[in-house]
């Protein structure tokens, strides 16, 4: 039990240092332009106002002028830096580094360290921001597991050992409570969870209605506990999550900013329950007469010091008095993982602990959060997204091992599956039920049968490599190819040879031919369903590819072609870890890899390929090439389910 957890440090120190190796790289020798298109810097920006936030922070505001269609890595808590670039475009690094408060769009809000480094920032020329090595998370994470590891005696050491030991899980004896609303298993989920007196899994495939279960836990939880914390690995999740509550009635106070910016959302965060409390205005009074204090000194300097001194004091008290309140009147506290060791949640203690998306976090992250709880409850699917781990030792080493993994595999009686799905088609539902399921999933009768048009076939592979060595003009007449009619692609549309290329960046791959085929092959399906009607219906479509450089490609290829105009608010191009939690009615995956060799590459990870399958509700649409791909006995697999299927 301490050598996994001790090889789980060695593993983060790798990780670590592996980052902090990548990052100076970045910072020494990739060009500006290079990172704006991995979305790792807004170059050039325009300095806006700054001014004091709630939490008497100097904040700046800044807006990206250049590639404002380049999606970007820019998120609340992560630490920035700021750079200049001089005539010769040598850049110049600022020596300091703020830490992003709020971003929407292309406008950001970064808390700076000082006044200085505002004025710095302001008088510069030709100015961008750029991530920087975030170090803090990874303090948090090593001091969580060397807390882990010394625990002795309390409950933090109780739970390590019912995670890495066979130390037994305990329940608790009471009748089962009834919710009509739920299907069996999912009210069996809940009740798992209000039983655990140690820890609970909630392991929720695709379209079993996960949120919905948690939601009802914690609903169910709170009738039981005054206040609950409620974490995730991501900003987004921890949102997601909290609105869903907010819907149910539940007062939700949400530690950091949102990436969900609405309404409803910001009225649940900390800053704006903080500003509405009657006794803010007092407090900004005091703050800036402190302030004024300190920039315009006048009269005697002991009796000036002393006036700060109690207005201070003055000032501590009613920030004490505020977040009393706040935290008194909240029922769940919402956050990311590295959040709960957020200054306002210090010296707190929780009876129980969620963590959504508890198999995207790692082991060492998630302990932030488990010192603060008696019990914990974790939600997820194992078979989905993994941890992002950028070391390949780490990553071979096993880093990505989570401790919702380690507590199915350990504890396997403490796991509620979710065993009824309500998203997608039948057809298309079953292939990753027998690859990461065990068959064990149904679909409900209302989404069985579902389709978009009638007689259609939900789930189809178009081989571009095939495609490519027609002669021109002929038409393909395969069973894993769109039927033919006088809509369907022609080879002469396709001249160039199928196969990857290495992305501009070097770091990813594009296959551009296949890029062709893949808009083509939605267009037709489009026209087949008609624009008024996919208008009216508001029928949404989602482009996934593996590869970063792939997906930008398709981008600039939709913003090229005015086909795509009337379509693009229901037209999502993103990478398979974008499109988590998400679905849509049409799902066209671009697999990229085409080669002599049978190289899959990124492909090899199929619990990416569990996620893509898994977005489409009615139409699922392969493009790749299949003597490539089906070298791995996955894709073979998939090749003949779809040829099952048609």
């Amino acid at each position: 039990m301490i050598q996994e957890l001790m090889r789980q440090k060695q593993l983060l120190q790798k990780e670590y240092v592996y980052e902090k190796e990548q990052f100076q790289r970045q910072t020494e020798n990739m060009g500006v332009r290079s990172k704006v298109v991995r979305g790792l810097c807004w170059f050039p920006i325009r300095v806006g106002r700054s001014y004091y936030n709630s939490l008497d922070q100097l904040v700046v505001e800044l807006t990206r002028t250049e590639a404002t269609d380049v999606d970007h890595q820019f998120e609340s808590g992560k630490p920035v830096c700021f750079f200049e670039e001089d005539a010769s475009h040598m850049l110049h690094y600022l020596r300091f580094v703020g830490q992003v408060s709020y971003v929407e769009g292309d406008r950001m809000v970064v808390v700076m360290p000082d006044a200085n480094a505002v004025a710095r920032v302001e008088s510069a020329d030709r100015l961008g921001v750029q991530l920087y090595l975030d170090e803090y998370t990874y303090r948090l994470m090593f001091e969580a597991l060397d807390n882990v590891l010394t625990a002795k005696g309390n409950r933090l050491a109780e739970l390590r050992d019912i995670a890495h030991t066979s130390a037994p899980c305990r329940k608790s004896s009471s009748l089962p409570v009834r919710f009509p609303w739920l299907n069996s298993s999912q009210e069996a989920a809940v009740n798992e969870a209000l039983w655990a007196r140690d820890v609970a899994v909630v392991h929720g495939p695709p379209g079993t209605g996960k949120t919905t279960t948690l939601v009802e836990a914690i609903y169910e939880t709170l009738r039981r506990e005054v206040q609950v914390l409620v974490c995730a690995q991501s900003n987004m999740a921890v949102d997601w999550i909290a609105e869903k509550l907010t819907d149910r009635g539940v007062n939700v106070l949400r530690i950091g900013n949102p990436t969900r910016v609405t309404d409803k959302m910001l009225a649940d965060t900390y800053e704006r329950r903080f500003e509405a409390n009657p006794s803010y205005a007092q407090l900004w009074s005091i703050r800036r007469t402190i302030r004024q204090l300190y920039d315009n000194p006048s009269g005697s300097r002991e009796a000036r010091h002393q006036k700060i001194a109690r207005l201070k004091e003055r000032a501590t008290e009613l920030e004490c008095q505020i977040n009393e309140s706040l935290f008194a009147e909240a029922r769940v506290i919402a956050c990311t993982l590295t959040g709960s060791a957020n200054r306002l949640l210090m010296g707190r203690r929780f009876g129980t602990l969620f963590i959504d998306e508890a198999a995207q976090a790692l082991e060492a992250a998630c302990w932030i959060a488990v010192q603060k709880a008696d019990r914990v409850i974790l939600a997820g699917d194992h078979r989905q997204l993994p941890p992002t781990i950028k070391c390949p030792e780490a990553l071979e080493g096993g880093l990505d091992h989570t401790l919702m993994q380690q507590i199915v595999e350990q504890k396997p009686e403490c796991v509620s599956l979710l065993t009824v799905q309500y998203r997608m088609a039948d057809a298309i539902m079953q292939f990753p039920n027998r690859e990461f399921y065990g068959g064990q999933l149904t679909s409900d009768p209302t989404v069985r049968y579902r389709s978009i048009l009638d007689w259609d076939t939900p789930i189809e592979w178009i081989d571009s490599s095939t495609l490519a060595d027609e002669e021109p003009g002929t038409r393909h007449t395969s069973r894993t190819h769109t039927p033919p009619d006088k809509d369907v692609i022609t080879a002469d549309a396709f001249p160039a040879q199928y196969g990857e290329e290495v992305a501009s960046d070097g770091l990813s791959r594009t296959n551009p031919a296949e890029a062709r085929l893949t808009l083509e092959v939605l267009k037709n399906y489009l026209l087949k369903i008609g624009r008024d009607r996919i208008l009216y219906e508001r029928i949404d479509v989602g482009l996934i590819s593996p590869y970063k450089g792939q997906v930008r490609l398709l981008r600039q290829m939709v913003r090229r072609d005015g086909f795509w105009k009337p379509y693009r608010s229901l037209l999502t191009i993103d990478t398979v870890d974008g499109f988590q939690g998400q679905e849509r009615d049409i799902i066209v995956i671009s697999m990229v890899r085409s080669n002599a060799k049978g190289q899959v590459g990124f492909l090899r990870d199929l619990r990416r390929m569990n996620v893509a399958i898994t977005r489409a509700r009615m139409k699922l649409l392969l493009v790749g090439d299949q003597p490539t791909l089906c070298r791995h006995p996955f894709y073979r697999r998939l090749r003949e389910y779809v040829d099952e299927v048609f």
